[in-house]
């Protein structure tokens, strides 16, 4: 059982008093858009509800279309927690807990691509499409030598980047591509992945007693199958829930 918040870590976590936590619909696996409600759902959405009930406070949504959005935001003090990809970059801003999902980079090609294999991509001439700071992109920046990022605000419109300027292919997570595919005939998702993408909670920097309890949190709800629930009840079942940890990422 998640014991009480402390003083300072319910001041550094809420210190308006609201907690407002920022949702990317931009990442479907972790929340979506429901138009019967006209609120957001998805593993995100349980997760700071059900944060904030352990705090006692109320939660505030704060939404963006793209990860990227999320960390640019920064800047403003738009928001207290964040569900984003752990990356070191980002934690130059953000204290992470331990990942709670894992989620699979991979790539769209149309089917005539000669480019079958994870391996295949990283050559010159090989355009990728990819959402501006998301997860992939900041990976693919370090990872790769010879293939060129063509970046859009986000994620989906990367996708239709891919498909409107007959681009080699599009990266991102494997199952809004493996959606992609289904609506484009003539598209297919390659087998494998180019990186494990851990989706953790975050605070900003200068919050550690915030993130102590983060990481406390999340260990808990995995633990107890809340995150393997949220997921089922979004139908989100090929994400996988992230195994327990023992402390929060080392960067």
């Amino acid at each position: 059982m998640t014991r009480p918040p402390s003083k300072e870590e319910l001041q550094q976590l809420v210190p308006n008093g609201i907690l407002r936590a920022a949702i990317n619909l931009g990442n479907q696996v972790l929340a979506q858009w429901n138009s019967t409600s006209s609120e957001p759902g998805g593993v995100t959405v349980d997760l700071a509800r059900e944060l904030g009930r352990h705090l006692g406070v109320s939660v505030e949504f704060v939404l963006f279309d793209a990860a990227g959005k999320v960390v640019d935001a920064i800047a403003s003090g738009a928001w207290d927690i964040a569900f984003l990809a752990l990356d070191p970059k980002r934690a130059m801003e953000i204290l992470f807990s331990a990942p709670y999902v894992i989620i699979e980079g991979t790539y769209v090609v149309r089917n005539s691509s000669p480019l079958r294999k994870i391996e295949d991509f990283d050559r010159p001439g090989v355009r990728i499409a990819v959402g501006k700071g998301a997860a992939y992109d900041l990976f693919l920046t370090r990872f790769l030598k010879h293939a060129e990022l063509v970046r859009c605000d986000t994620s989906a419109g990367a996708l239709n980047l891919f498909w409107d300027e007959g681009l080699e292919a599009a990266a991102g997570v494997r199952q809004p591509l493996e959606d992609f595919a289904k609506s484009h005939a003539g598209c297919r998702v390659i087998n494998g992945r180019f990186t494990a993408i851990e989706q953790a909670m975050g605070t900003l920097q200068g919050r550690p007693a915030g993130r102590e309890y983060l990481q406390m949190f999340i260990e808990e709800m995995k633990r107890t199958g809340f995150v393997a629930s949220a997921l089922g009840r979004s139908g989100q079942l090929g994400a996988a829930v992230a195994p327990a940890a023992d402390s929060w990422p080392s960067f």
